[in-house]
């Protein structure tokens, strides 16, 4: 970190009477975690002077490994507008190091910025837009998350049906506070449901952002009596909540790397074998892009969730869909992903299998322009569509035979990973769920 850097921060804490700093950081499976340190300890913490022991943190390495450090990004201080105003409250993310400032193989922050150094080394820069659905549901009595909501609205419906409108402009306004971008936010299709979506961001911010996100709009919504869920899919017979990636890359003098003037579709071959990267790891990717058991209860026919492995410009419940838009703005969105990944680990594998695409010249088949759910099976074997995984189970064995995973990610890390979502699966296969009981009880 730079003296002059670390010199403005320190004075801009004391300017605005910051008492106490978030020291932010992020697990193997995504949840934030923070010490918290007193205005006096920020000059050591801006330093990388604080440590943690790896062991008390979930996805970490055992007790043999030795205390990992705190290094902020003296980019992401902000002050949080929801703590009081007297002795504020700031935060800084963080890389998790070894005491050398070496960066901690098992840190996604620190894969992710890896992954775009590579990307800056092909001659790309990588973009992103985040769409992020979620949903408020009522707090219980002792201020514990239920599934219930008062409202009936749905799709861009307002108040008064949309009861949580409220609540979702503090969130946008305290996510401008804290200096970000947000393109636009909505009622969604399911009673409860809502989305924010981001401008377009460099593509570590927007994993920074993502992680920001989800914490500030937890505690608006605790503000207003209501529980924020980002877990995929919470109710039976509504849609789930979505984590969609709009992807562009550009070269070094801002051209859109995605867009050909020449080609019929106005996409380059770039585009086209991004989209081939994408598509030959998507199964590979899904423990991670999708990594919980819940997650895959969204992927099913009938919700506008993709299922099966194709793209188009034109069916918006394809795995990727690309936009009509052209030029400056063509881009690829990918509709897998949900918002129980971890964003850094999440984009780092889209762009390791993007990069993969253009260094091969993975071609994919032509898009597939027609619902692949109301074909045939035989028209999609005639087509090469393939499934997406239909659980955790199946994600895990295809995680396992992509060597893309490891080459990215690296073997200890990836055994750690593997290691702890197996034990997810195990725990959850022997489960006796009330459908089941409802639905065999009597008639067996």
């Amino acid at each position: 970190m730079e003296k002059e850097t670390r010199e403005m921060i320190l004075q801009m804490a004391e300017k605005e009477d910051v008492e106490f700093i978030r020291l932010q950081f992020t697990d193997m499976f995504g949840t934030l975690k923070n010490i918290a340190v007193t205005s006096s300890q920020l000059e050591k913490a801006l330093n990388g002077q604080c440590k943690f022991p790896a062991s008390a943190v979930k996805g970490f390495p055992g007790s043999d490994e030795p205390d990992l450090y705190l290094y902020p990004d003296p980019d992401s201080f902000v002050i949080l507008p929801w703590r009081p105003q007297q002795g504020k409250v700031a935060r800084m993310l963080c890389d998790v190091c070894f005491a050398d400032g070496t960066p901690y193989e098992g840190c996604t922050r620190s894969i992710l910025k890896g992954l775009l150094r590579k990307a800056r080394e092909m001659g790309y820069y990588f973009y992103i837009g985040s769409e992020c659905e979620f949903f408020l549901f009522q707090e219980d009595e002792n201020g514990m998350p239920t599934t219930q909501t008062y409202e009936r609205a749905g799709a861009f419906d307002l108040g008064p049906m949309d009861t949580g409108e409220n609540a979702r402009r503090d969130m946008v306004l305290t996510l401008e506070d804290m200096g970000f971008q947000v393109e636009s936010s909505y009622h969604e299709t399911a009673p409860g449901q809502h989305e924010i979506d981001f401008h377009w961001e460099k593509g570590l911010a927007a994993a920074d952002s993502l992680m920001t996100f989800k914490f500030a709009v937890r505690m608006v919504a605790r503000r207003h009596g209501l529980y924020a869920t980002f877990m995929p899919k919470p109710k039976t017979g509504v849609p789930g909540s979505g984590l969609h990636f709009n992807f562009a890359l550009y070269d070094k003098d801002g051209n859109n790397v995605f867009y050909d003037e020449k080609d019929p579709m106005k996409l380059s071959a770039s585009a086209r074998y991004f989209i081939g990267g994408l598509l030959a790891h998507a199964r590979g990717m899904s423990a991670i892009t999708n990594p919980l058991v819940n997650s895959y209860k969204r992927l099913v026919p009938g919700y506008e969730a993709p299922v099966y492995e194709s793209w188009s410009t034109r069916n918006k419940s394809s795995l990727i869909w690309v936009p009509n838009a052209r030029g400056w703005h063509t881009q690829v969105e990918l509709r897998s992903p949900d918002p129980a990944a971890n964003p850094y680990l999440a984009l780092a594998m889209c762009l390791a299998a993007g990069l993969d695409g253009l260094q091969n010249r993975i071609m994919p088949a032509e898009p597939v322009e027609q619902e692949p759910d109301a074909m045939s099976s035989e028209a999609r074997e005639e087509l090469g569509i393939t499934a997406l995984p239909a659980g955790l189970g199946e994600a895990i064995a295809a995680m396992e035979q992509d060597p893309l995973i490891r080459q990215t990610l690296g073997e200890r890390f990836v055994r750690s990973y593997l290691e702890a979502k197996r034990a997810e699966w195990k725990e959850y296969m022997p489960q006796v769920t009330q459908w089941e009981v409802e639905k065999y009880l009597c008639r067996i």
